[in-house]
């Protein structure tokens, strides 16, 4: 059975079974997430560029200053780059080296990518934590940004914090199907 990126079939032992029923009930909710976030994601990458589009037009046109447009672009963009991270590694359309996987055998290939996904996890943990912990901080502070428009830094660290959550949460998932695949 595959599900978005992940092959569960082969796992034939009682255990792995049932693994593969639990395994597969979280990636089919991270891909219903996933659909959500990358539509919302979209929305907001529109919105983003017709913001930019109207300060330039009212600058150049009007002569206007613009205080708010260029802070409301780049928090939608901040967003819609975090939030939709577990959607691109669902594919796993990160950075990857294509070159070696032609070069190394089935076997060390499995064993880099499960590898390469600890790593990833350990790192992403660890971003997800400090994202968390930004976005705390912000709230109980109360900060704000430095410009005459001012809006408060909780809104692009909730959704680095929440978007950074989700994407270990999505490596997560490929980390314990690879691991429960060589255990097979």
């Amino acid at each position: 059975m595959a599900v978005a990126g992940f092959e569960l079939d082969g796992m034939s032992t009682p255990s792995v079974r049932s693994q593969r029923g639990v395994l597969a009930s979280l990636i089919g909710v991270m891909n219903a997430i996933n659909k959500a976030i990358v539509f919302a994601s979209s929305i907001a990458l529109v919105l983003a560029s017709a913001i930019l589009s109207y300060s330039v037009l009212t600058r150049y046109f009007f002569n206007m200053p613009t205080y708010w447009q260029d802070e409301a672009a780049v928090f939608l963009l901040v967003g819609a780059t975090f939030m939709s991270s577990a959607f691109v590694q669902s594919l796993r359309g990160h950075i990857g080296i294509e070159a070696l996987t032609t070069l190394l055998s089935p076997r060390v290939n499995a064993f880099r990518l499960i590898a390469v996904d600890a790593v990833s996890l350990l790192f992403c943990a660890f971003f997800s934590w400090k994202s968390w912990t930004l976005l705390h901080e912000a709230w109980a502070i109360g900060q704000v940004t430095e410009s005459t428009w001012g809006p408060p830094l909780w809104i692009p660290y909730s959704t680095m914090a929440i978007g950074m959550t989700l994407f270990t949460l999505q490596i997560a998932l490929q980390f314990l199907v690879a691991v429960t695949r060589e255990i097979r």
